[in-house]
């Protein structure tokens, strides 16, 4: 089977209700998913950001695809905070599931390892434990007197969702030190990648990057996308533009401005 596909394939490949776990800005978005998935509009997306969600996010709640949303924060960084994401969460529009980091690295690990829950202490005494009816606190088993710990349940999307610098025609996708795209992607049940370049040699060949590749027994679809991170960055690859991430944060402050901008974004699309 090619591996190789469009990036329409890919978004048409996102059902509604899917559960769909995004990467982290610093990570690998793929951004160049985000407009052609608006336009094929699924409904009811269970959003799991891994850890925190930015831009992509917004733009996928703005344009009210999104049902519910696990994370453990969502911002456009240094342009301030996620406009459409804190205006539905005012307005009650979706369901925010407030995590932490390491909870949400341990659910997905939990996944991974076909386990159905992790263990932490760092919940303990927190706010955000009080509102996570799905997490259980029980006493260690092990432990010779009280020890409660927190039971975080394994978090298994329906589809992991990633940008990265390379993969070859086989379908095996570089990420370098990025493990917990690795994570994201073995707790999913499909991946689909989009990547800056895709080159000829066998990427598990190839002793000085085999290490840091996911194979492609994990990743069902592999499209084309040169600096498809944009306006994030992507490592060894170009930085974020922050220019652009201002104007989205400004544009996005009312409803009015996020659909002009999408707009225009489209325009811009179709013509370059």
């Amino acid at each position: 089977m090619n591996p190789i596909v469009s990036i329409d394939d890919i978004a048409r490949a996102i059902p509604s209700g899917c559960r769909l776990a995004l990467p982290a800005d610093y990570a690998g978005v793929a951004m160049a998913v985000t407009l052609p998935l608006i336009r094929c509009a699924p409904r009811d997306l269970c959003l799991v950001c891994v850890p925190t969600g930015g831009m992509q996010v917004d733009m996928l709640i703005g344009a009210g695809l999104v049902r519910t949303i696990e994370t453990s924060a969502v911002s456009l960084g240094e342009a301030g905070g996620a406009p459409c994401f804190n205006r539905a969460v005012s307005l009650g529009a979706i369901e925010l599931l407030d995590s932490t980091c390491p909870a949400v690295h341990a659910g997905l690990t939990a996944a991974q390892k076909g386990a159905p829950f992790a263990s932490m202490r760092g919940l303990i005494g927190t706010d955000v434990l009080k509102h996570r009816a799905d997490w259980r606190v029980i006493d260690n088993p092990f432990a010779e007197s009280p020890d409660p710990v927190v039971l975080v349940p394994a978090i298994r999307p329906d589809i992991a969702l990633l940008h990265a610098p390379m993969a070859d025609r086989e379908g095996n996708v570089w990420i370098g030190r990025r493990r917990e795209l690795a994570t994201m992607v073995y707790a999913s049940r499909r991946a689909f990648a989009t990547v800056e370049r895709i080159v000829e040699r066998s990427l598990l060949s190839d002793e000085t990057v085999a290490a840091g590749v996911l194979p492609a027994l994990y990743v069902e679809g592999i499209a084309l996308a040169p600096r498809g991170a944009l306006p994030y960055g992507l490592w060894g690859e170009y930085g974020t533009d922050t220019a652009e991430l201002i104007r989205y944060a400004r544009a996005a402050r009312t409803g009015q401005g996020f659909r002009a901008y999408l707009e225009t974004a489209a325009a811009e699309c179709a013509t370059s």
